[in-house]
């Protein structure tokens, strides 16, 4: 699976509440539709896969809403995308595809989201690496 094209389409975060006890954020990922692209300028063997998909964060309970919608253009063989446009009728993809397009989408999302994070003064979703004192030996 190669990456072609990764873009945001809608972008919005909401802060309800400065702070709140017990806070718990949740991590969505939906895949709203795959269709099959048309490489036009790009040259290519492989196949092409569109992909809409949905990533979201919630901060519970009700601080704040972060959700990113975007598109993304992977390339593929052809076998493999007939394979995941067969079970995308019955809205399912094979596991080995699924688990590869959702890390991707984590990967470039959650980057966003950190960023937003920041801008709007939330609490990072993940936890970031940290240095601390340790035993001298």
């Amino acid at each position: 699976m190669k990456l072609l094209g990764f873009n945001f389409t809608k972008i919005q975060v909401e802060r309800f509440k400065e702070r709140v006890e017990g806070l718990k954020i949740g991590t969505r990922i939906d895949v709203s539709d795959i269709i099959e692209a048309k490489a036009g300028i790009l040259k290519t063997k492989d196949d092409i896969l569109s992909i809409k998909f949905i990533y979201g964060l919630d901060y519970e309970p009700g601080m704040a809403k972060l959700d990113l919608e975007g598109n993304l253009l992977i390339s593929l063989e052809s076998k493999k995308v007939k394979e995941i446009l067969r079970e995308w009728k019955d809205k399912k993809m094979p596991d080995d595809f699924k688990i590869a397009l959702f890390n991707l989408i984590l990967r470039k999302s959650t980057l966003k989201a950190l960023q937003l994070e920041e801008e709007m003064n939330l609490p990072i979703h993940i936890q970031l690496p940290s240095l601390k004192i340790g035993d001298k030996k």
